[in-house]
């Protein structure tokens, strides 16, 4: 099961100060908006999404037809077809994408722990 590029969106208290701690790890601004609470950072193949008042918890995110640089794969797994797949093993999804749907889709799990997991794609299917 291919799931993409891998992030952690992290929910801080206040997005300046969280920017600057992780500009003195090496991250550097790769997207987002820091004026709309959201800012997504790298560090080589490490992405960090910085979101203040946005969600409750931090979230494991998997990006679909992207790779760590956040361009898109000729190749790739549907996010549909990803969700269809765990759901016949069984897994049971907080929320699920629109299986009729094309391109842009995202559905949402729970680990065992409790910790989120968000895939989301933002590209066309392949």
């Amino acid at each position: 099961m291919k799931l993409g590029a891998f992030s952690v969106s992290l929910n801080v208290k206040d997005i300046h100060q969280s920017k600057a701690f992780y500009e003195n790890l090496g991250f550097q601004s790769f997207g987002g908006d820091i004026d709309q609470n959201w800012l997504i950072m790298k560090n080589e193949d490490t992405i960090i999404g910085l979101f203040q008042g946005m969600f409750e918890k931090n979230i494991l995110t998997f990006n679909p037809g992207w790779n760590q640089n956040a361009e898109n794969l000729d190749s790739f797994t549907d996010v549909r077809d990803l969700q269809k797949e765990l759901k016949e093993k069984g897994v049971q999804l907080l929320t699920e994408a629109d299986e009729d749907s094309v391109g842009v889709a995202h559905f949402t799990l729970e680990d065992p722990d409790g910790n989120l997991i968000l895939v989301d794609q933002h590209v066309n299917r392949p």
